[in-house]
């Protein structure tokens, strides 16, 4: 008999995480807030949908949630119909949501307290690694609560890794988006300085990729950064959303972040320019306007 699977979330990282699991033959029951998104799920994929996330969640083995921020995961967690007043003893619930460490602390030690085992997992990898299963998942929490979610997570990521206790994951995922924001600028300034110069960024980026400069975000984004085309996953709000969680956070342990800091005002630009949905990779729009 498959594990009982639920899944709170479905944005368009959840949307498809939920799907995957369903296709692994999970028992899934999925719940999200417009229920007309749970209905179109459940029309694409095989499993069930609850009005609630206390009633989703309702004998599962596992829980996930990806949802939009800390007072969002809250709401599903320990709200009046959250997840976490059904959560059966012994179950692991697993929240892929990018949040702050301090919440991810406080939901672990109230789900201890109720007898489960709670895991931060946020995610990277984007839109395309939720829809390809690819994702990349960095976990904080118990050590034998990940083992036995890892083999059930492995439905949608290509790599996952625990980084140490409550927490460990948020923090490990504030470190990628701070070096995400330096490299994504970075590669802005060098398009936008080829551009000017009258070099042919193609034959440009053909040599350079293949030396110290190369980065996955060069790959993958150097081509419709060009045409200005920045509908390909991360949206700038949500961007500054974890830049600012960061950035917070190192207000807390003295880490000193310059960089980031001056990106995040990029970005507000950005937003100023009507990019709230533009992917990430339009901090080139801004030097470009």
């Amino acid at each position: 008999m498959s594990a009982k699977v639920c899944f709170i979330g479905l944005g368009v990282m959840g949307y498809p995480m939920a799907g995957h699991l369903a296709n692994a033959g999970y028992d899934v029951t999925v719940y999200n807030r417009t229920t007309e998104k749970a209905d179109n799920w459940k029309q694409t994929y095989k499993g069930n949908s609850a009005p609630t996330p206390a009633e989703a969640a309702q004998d599962a083995d596992f829980i996930f949630t990806c949802v939009g921020n800390d007072d969002d995961l809250r709401e599903v967690t320990v709200g009046a119909s959250g997840a976490f007043q059904s959560v059966k003893a012994g179950a692991v619930f697993i929240d892929n949501t990018t949040t702050s460490a301090n919440v991810a602390r406080e939901l672990s030690i109230i789900a201890s307290e109720k007898g489960f085992k709670f895991l931060d997992a946020p995610v990277s990898g984007g839109q395309a690694g939720a829809e390809n299963g690819k994702l990349t998942v960095m976990m904080g929490g118990d050590e034998a609560a990940f083992e036995s979610a890892k083999p059930v997570i492995e439905s949608f990521a290509a790599s996952i890794k625990l980084l140490g206790p409550s927490g460990y994951g948020q923090l490990t995922k504030m470190v990628n988006q701070v070096c995400i924001a330096g490299l994504v600028q970075a590669l802005s300034e060098g398009i936008h300085f080829a551009k000017q110069a009258g070099l042919d960024v193609e034959k440009v980026i053909g040599v350079i990729s293949k030396g110290a400069a190369q980065s996955w975000q060069m790959e993958n984004r150097y081509a419709t950064m060009m045409n200005n085309e920045f509908e390909f996953g991360f949206a700038v709000d949500w961007m500054r959303k974890d830049l600012g969680i960061a950035m917070e956070e190192a207000s807390k342990n003295g880490a000193k972040l310059p960089v980031t800091e001056i990106v995040d005002q990029y970005y507000a630009e950005v937003q100023e320019m009507g990019g709230n949905r533009w992917d990430t990779s339009s901090l080139i729009a801004r030097l470009e306007k």
